[in-house]
């Protein structure tokens, strides 16, 4: 039987001062920072994740604030351009008005049937809240899909935005790549994407089991190659059941003539990676065992958690990471 992810994972980025980004996803977004944690790979560098009630597979952004302003970002073909999260319909106006109320600037339009809200966040990365048509809705919730997309999204109960509006999970990311064919063909013939609709320059690729966050669209881009900093979009990840899995994907990568990593265990899940070949880095990550393994559910993100290999280091570790007092919430509105 074929591969097939259900669809996203989390999405990475890169910040410049985590103060700012944290009020603005907590406080603004109303996203629950559900992991405080350091980059695992560069201990002197935090890594935030913002998700749902209790961190779900498939609501998740996570950024490395890098504080040094001499490393801004430049995008480009070969990154992501948008992360669009789902709301409910009757929820537009809600957003539009809270978004400007806080001197972000909003953008409306209508694509594929869908109200879109497009704006950037702090440090420039644009984002999307989408109210999906009801026949796209009806039709992702006969689909079953909860493993990657945000169908079984929990609402948090102390957070800014109250329940009847919340972010529901990821709904797509937009893809900017020099041209489309590379890309096209992983995400169909590795990932098991189908394209389903295209229009105005933008091709629509949904994975075949279908739900929320089980969308990929692609853009093409007269840019040159993007320049990673803050302001700009690490990686995509996509769901993939456990480790086993994982290495049947490893497998179909290099089958399509790509070069993925070894499994590298990041303790809320395992991960490969992958530069398809519009540059745009994929990551293939277990839907488990997630952020409640050092963390009780109650607590997370209040606490800067290490992996084990890194708690001999804590002090020093601690003291060359900038200030950050964890979000700024005010109350439910």
């Amino acid at each position: 039987m074929a591969l097939e992810t259900p669809g996203l994972h989390h999405v990475t980025a890169i910040a410049g001062d985590p103060q700012r980004n944290a009020d603005f996803y907590v406080g603004t977004l109303g996203l629950r920072l559900v992991k405080r944690t350091v980059n695992h790979d560069d201990p002197g560098t935090y890594h935030l994740y913002f998700g749902d009630g209790e961190g779900t597979p498939g609501t998740n952004v996570t950024f490395f604030p890098w504080t040094d302003e001499g490393r801004p970002g430049q995008f480009g073909a070969g990154q992501p351009q948008t992360i669009a999260y789902r709301i409910p319909p009757g929820s537009v106006d809600y957003w539009r008005d809270r978004l400007e109320s806080r001197d972000v600037a909003v953008d409306r339009e209508d694509r594929f049937g869908e109200t879109v809200l497009r704006f950037e966040d702090p440090d420039g990365i644009g984002l999307e809240l989408v109210a999906a048509s009801e026949a796209q809705r009806t039709s992702d919730n006969a689909s079953g899909n909860t493993a990657g997309g945000a169908s079984n999204a929990t609402p948090w109960t102390e957070g800014p935005v109250s329940a009847e509006h919340q972010l529901q999970g990821f709904h797509a990311v937009t893809l900017a790549i020099g041209s489309f064919d590379a890309t096209a063909a992983v995400l169909t013939d590795v990932l098991g994407y189908e394209l389903e609709d295209e229009a105005d320059g933008r091709r629509r690729y949904r994975a075949a089991a279908g739900g929320p966050g089980s969308i990929v669209d692609l853009v093409e881009t007269d840019l040159g190659r993007g320049q990673m900093g803050v302001g700009t979009v690490h990686h995509v990840a996509f769901a993939a059941a456990d480790v086993e899995e994982q290495q049947r994907w490893r497998e179909a990568f290099a089958d399509h003539g790509l070069s993925p990593t070894e499994v590298i265990d990041r303790k809320y899940f395992r991960s490969i990676y992958v530069r398809e070949p519009g540059g745009v880095l994929f990551e293939m990550a277990t839907t488990g065992p997630g952020f409640a393994v050092d963390e009780d559910p109650t607590e997370l993100g209040s606490e800067l958690v290490l992996p084990e290999r890194l708690e001999d280091e804590r002090e020093r570790i601690e003291a060359q990471l900038p200030p950050f007092d964890g979000p700024t919430v005010d109350a439910s509105d």
